[in-house]
């Protein structure tokens, strides 16, 4: 029988589980995309400046490209604030200015580089077909029901995909056009021309 003392098991210290961890992966990926882009994210990158295992992540994301899309929907989520200016025109134009200038933010960085990257990755490919109908879906919708309770805008509008049409029209300027900026002539036009006429025309639509 030793005489030496036993020494108790010590706990690791600084060891994160949970929404803690998961958030700790997440913005290690974003650091990663806005230092480098998407083309330099690997797990091991991220593992290692989130002070992890690549199994944590790996759980949670079954690829690089899921990973990317949520470290991106965690910061444009973040940055989102809705505006109430008491008019449907004024708001959806307040949110796509913000939208504009944000382009060229950190986020705005990481949504360049995975639209950069979607021809060559198959999976990236998927996971932004899959989350393109969101589109922040969830603001807009807000701004619709103020609208619809405000009387400027029939029940009808309230769809999702009719609620983030503004947004995805802007985005396609920023693919088709291939510029970090869009004029605000372009703005009005997509909010009077294409926006406040689908809004407004869903209450007479066919059944």
């Amino acid at each position: 029988m030793s005489d030496q003392p036993t020494r108790p098991s010590r706990p690791e210290v600084g060891r994160r589980r949970g929404a803690e961890l998961e958030q700790a992966i997440l913005q290690a990926a974003a650091d990663v995309l806005i230092e480098s882009g998407y083309t330099a994210l690997t797990m091991d990158k991220v593992a290692a400046r989130a002070g992890t295992n690549k199994n944590a992540i790996y759980r949670r994301w079954p690829n690089r490209a899921a990973l990317a899309v949520a470290a991106y929907q965690g910061l444009a989520r973040a940055d989102v604030q809705l505006p109430d200016t008491g008019r449907l025109r004024d708001d959806a134009l307040e949110l796509l200015r913000r939208a504009n200038s944000t382009w060229t933010s950190p986020y705005g960085e990481i949504l360049r580089s995975l639209l950069a990257s979607v021809g060559d990755d198959p999976e990236l490919r998927a996971q932004i077909n899959e989350h393109a109908n969101d589109g922040g879906s969830g603001i807009w919708l807000t701004l619709l029901g103020r609208a619809v309770a405000r009387g400027e805008a029939p029940p009808e509008a309230l769809h999702p995909r009719v609620a983030t049409t503004a947004i995805a029209l802007l985005r396609n300027e920023y693919v088709t056009r291939g510029i970090p900026f869009v004029p605000d002539n372009v703005l009005v036009e997509i909010v009077d021309e294409v926006y406040l006429p689908l809004v407004r025309g869903r209450g007479s639509a066919p059944a």
